[in-house]
């Protein structure tokens, strides 16, 4: 259970000894290893407690995602912002080198239960990471959906905290460091350029979409110098006057130093669609093919190759249009000779099923999602020993950013409670998300989906910080596409919607043609056009969602492949345990072994479940 505040005010207990644990973990990591080794109980999960934090304190941004230490006395990093540099991922590549080989010091001989599990996790995430960084020029540094311009603003509005004056004028430090990472930026781009890696053209319009975006307000109604003002607001001990002085500070540094660094990427941008073409796999750049193996051995954390991942992605696509195709004739939609996306075209215009794109519109289909997120909650405690305490909020992606942002994601809770889970949903059109698919999404993304699965890491207990802060998109993932279907076979969320369940099996179909269109685009040379349309006429999804979807998958190879090869690895794990334990099987106890560990690769996820069987009573 994440640390609540009390009504009164004061800290818990519990969040008391968090902050203090914390404080002498970053005492200990900025003193250095020697200092550790002689003062403190040689142990593994020491040791890695030592570098995660060392890890962290090389990420302001991470520690005040954390939301332990920002406005406090041990406030070392509210001010500042992780350098955009060669020279920084250097550091970082030596300073995970040197914990990886530290690491051996501690095992895998000799260690039992969580202790050997811990190691193997820790092991497998600095392997990963050192792997990763063999590449210098990996990918795209700025793209639609990652890099600086699209995280720091955001980080900016919505994760620096302000409570207080000095907490505002951190805010405004960082505001100046982003215009410097800006000019970073403009720079590495510029040198990604001149050794072949360029993004395709039509990624390089998104990106140019997106800038062009950030500059068109006016100074004054900026969302950096807006989103201030309105917290300020709830800053009793900050006066108007006060208020006012920080907006104009803000305003100041917004006209001075961030937006002519987004003018200069413009120009660069407009540059770089000369010198582009259309080409979208990753193996348009130097040593792309090594890079997307590297990836999807990051992502789905198995050995599957491209040819592997294409194959399934294939059998997975005909055996769920069948079950699709006999919904949609059970339920008199459309005809058995058209296509699937043109019959799901026929239930999309059926009354009701698309909100009006309209702020009403918008708003009913905001309750709509949180009346779906209320079933499942009062549902959730007869299939989870677990129900995490932490809230969830259901949020719009900020319209600044939904351009080019998919159709909805999650963001976990902080570690003490301070902040809730949120879902975030992109309402700029939405038939996007017709009614009867967005039980399905609501449940991937929120609970028991995401939420669950990220809020039952924070509550782990005994385990080094990494345990609750490790993220494998194969299992988290997994997990959520596990939990889309779990809630039609265990909870029976969908009896007398098959609308609904129609849904649920639209969702899985997406996921399993992302298997055949990421390798498609990455190994096989397809282009944007053809995984598009291969894509709509297996999904039925609107062309403009399928259309970011894709682009999604072009910057974020092999990305998109680890959510249906995690959540049949764990229904094939489930199966499993049901063969094995027949009768003494209990779905509560299985998703309390999967979830309460914590992340972690999907081999070490089977070997924790087959572990658990042979334990069962």
């Amino acid at each position: 259970m994440g640390a609540q505040l009390g009504s009164n005010g004061k800290m818990n207990t519990r969040l008391k000894k968090t902050l203090a644990a914390v404080a002498a973990l970053v005492a200990i990591g900025l003193t250095g290893a020697s200092f550790w080794f002689w003062f403190t109980p040689v142990g593994l999960n020491n040791y890695i407690n030592k570098i995660t934090v060392q890890s962290l304190l090389r990420s302001p941004e991470s520690l005040t995602s954390l939301g332990l230490l920002d406005d406090t006395l041990l406030d070392f990093h509210g001010d500042k912002l992780t350098p955009f540099t060669r020279e920084e991922e250097l550091a970082s590549i030596a300073f995970m080198r040197k914990a990886r080989e530290g690491l051996n010091r501690y095992g895998p001989q000799g260690l039992e239960g969580q202790e050997r599990l811990t190691w193997a996790i820790a092991a497998w995430m600095m392997d990963d990471q050192i792997a990763q960084a063999r590449f210098e020029r990996g990918g795209y540094r700025l793209t639609q959906l990652d890099g600086v311009t699209v995280q720091l603003p955001q980080f900016l509005t919505d994760v620096h905290p302000i409570r207080s004056h000095r907490g505002a004028q951190r805010y405004l430090k960082r505001l100046e460091a982003f215009g410097d990472i800006l000019q970073q930026a403009h720079q590495r781009v510029g040198e990604d350029r001149d050794h072949g890696v360029v993004p395709p053209d039509f990624i390089v319009r998104r990106v140019l979409e997106q800038l062009r975006a950030f500059v068109a307000a006016e100074p004054a109604q900026h969302v950096l110098v807006t989103s201030l003002q309105d917290r300020l607001k709830a800053v009793d001990s900050v006066s108007a006057t006060q208020a006012a002085e920080l907006s104009r500070q803000a305003q100041a540094i917004l006209e001075q130093r961030v937006l002519p660094g987004y003018r200069q990427l413009i120009a660069l941008h407009e540059a770089l669609l000369k010198q582009t073409d259309s080409r979208a796999g990753i193996e348009r750049i130097p040593q792309g093919r090594e890079i997307y193996a590297a990836a999807l051995a990051s992502h789905t954390t198995t050995g599957l190759s491209a040819e592997d991942i294409h194959s399934l992605g294939l059998r997975e696509v005909a055996r769920l249009k069948a079950e699709m195709v006999d919904i949609l004739d059970a339920q008199g939609i459309g005809r058995s000779s058209q296509l699937l996306a043109q019959r799901i075209a026929d239930l999309n215009r059926q009354p009701g099923q698309i909100f009006p794109n309209t702020d009403a519109g918008r708003a009913a289909m905001m309750a709509h999602l949180q009346a779906i997120h209320e079933r499942v909650m009062r549902a959730a405690p007869r299939h989870f020993k677990t129900v995490p305490p932490h809230p969830l909020e259901i949020v719009r992606v900020p319209e600044y950013q939904q351009d080019g942002s998919p159709g909805g994601y999650y963001n976990g809770p902080a570690l003490d409670g301070s902040r809730p889970g949120r879902f975030y949903i992109n309402l700029k059109d939405t038939a996007d998300n017709p009614r009867w698919t967005l039980a399905s999404f609501m449940i991937h993304e929120g609970a028991p989906g995401h939420h669950f699965q990220a809020a039952a890491a924070l509550s782990i207990t005994g385990v080094p910080l990494m345990r609750q802060m490790a993220n494998f998109t194969a299992y988290a993932e997994g997990w959520a596409l596990y939990a889309e279907r779990m809630a039609k076979t265990d909870m029976g969320l969908y009896e007398g919607d098959p609308l609904g369940d129609l849904g649920r099996l639209q969702a899985e179909m997406f996921r399993a043609a992302r298997l055949v269109v990421d390798t498609g685009l990455h190994a096989k040379g397809w282009s944007r056009e053809q995984a598009i349309q291969y894509m709509i006429e297996h999904t039925g999804m609107p062309a403009a969602e399928i259309e970011r979807e894709v682009e999604r998958y072009v910057v974020s190879p092999g990305q998109a492949t680890a959510y249906k090869v995690g959540q049949l690895a764990i229904l094939d794990m489930r199966r499993e345990a049901e063969a094995e334990l027949g009768t003494r099987f209990d779905a509560r106890e299985f998703h309390e072994v999967v979830l309460m560990n914590g992340g972690m690769p999907l081999d070490l996820l089977r070997d924790n479940v087959r572990r658990w069987v042979k334990q069962h009573p």
